[in-house]
């Protein structure tokens, strides 16, 4: 059975969850794709396209985004909220990180940990060598999980659906490819 996400909780996850995180995005064409969205993120001139999926974790939002200009060099992040509006900006640390879906390649590279001034978001922005076979399990897949290295045997993973995950990267990828 398909769940159904409403649109206004979204909309609050992906104006806080933005590529400069402490500054506020405008969201328009919203499409839902079972558990993922696809969105366009505008400020001024900046134009960034986002597949999310936010249903997984009442706190946490992983995204695949692409910037217009620079459609080849996606990233893939993950937003967790914190209590409080962070004090400054800053890379918090950077550690090694496994990402595989299903049963498929381990991927592994390093994860750096963010924080911006003004926002409750922590960051965790990921580089792979192996981004674009990851994209394509990704599109394919079930459930995408990840392990944080924090340091002596301390991880941290998580785990997120990847129903209709093709349909919104393929679409945030089209709309950017079309942004020129």
């Amino acid at each position: 059975m398909r769940s159904i996400v409403p649109f206004a909780p979204v909309l609050v996850g992906l104006a806080l969850a933005g590529p400069a995180s402490a500054t506020n995005y405008n969201v328009s064409d919203a499409e839902q794709h079972e558990n993922w969205h696809s969105v366009v993120l505008t400020l001024g001139e900046e134009r960034h396209f986002r597949a999310l999926e936010q249903t997984s974790y009442s706190d946490s939002i992983l995204s695949f985004n692409y910037t217009a200009g620079v459609c080849d060099l996606p990233w893939l992040e993950v937003r967790v909220e914190l209590q409080e509006h962070q004090p400054e900006s800053r890379v918090a640390n950077l550690v090694p990180g496994d990402l595989r879906v299903d049963h498929e390649t381990i991927h592994s590279g390093m994860a750096e940990f963010i924080t911006q001034r003004g926002d409750r978001g922590f960051y965790v922005n990921f580089y792979l060598d192996t981004q674009d076979q990851l994209t394509d399990e990704m599109r394919g897949g079930e459930t995408l999980r990840l392990r944080l290295d924090r340091g002596d045997g301390d991880y941290w993973f998580m785990s997120f659906d990847l129903a209709g995950a093709e349909a919104a990267i393929s679409r945030a990828e089209r709309l950017c490819e079309a942004a020129g």
